[in-house]
């Protein structure tokens, strides 16, 4: 299965993000959240920073535009297959640098994704 780095994961069970790494591991994913904020979703701690992952299949945005720049080197350094821009997300800047590097861009839900069996 892909392994998904949910980038922007909140410890609030109300959040989009919360669901999605909940989603992703009961469809066998495994999903690595990382956040801004200390807790957990279902035992999988949110890690914090921008910490070394490997083996990036896809990374899913759950973070605003303006609070992706400072993402950019972060996520390019996963070299991640394809990048996720959850509604809300879409980064017309973010989306162009992501092509120009060969990643599949998709713009989306991932919740929605997974529900339908085209994740």
């Amino acid at each position: 299965m892909k392994k998904t780095v949910v980038l922007g994961a909140s410890p609030k069970p109300i959040r989009y993000s919360y669901a999605a790494v909940q989603q992703l591991t009961s469809k066998g994913h495994e999903a690595v959240p990382i956040g801004v904020k200390d807790g957990e979703i279902d035992g999988i701690e949110i890690i914090k920073g921008t910490p070394d992952v490997e083996d990036v299949h896809t990374i899913t945005l759950y973070l605003s535009p303006p609070r992706q720049a400072q993402y950019y080197d972060y996520i390019f350094s996963l070299n991640p297959k394809r990048l996720i821009f959850n509604p809300g997300t879409e980064n017309l800047d973010l989306i162009q640098l992501a092509k120009d590097k060969g990643v599949d861009v998709e713009v989306g839900c991932t919740l929605v994704m997974l529900s339908v069996g085209n994740y």
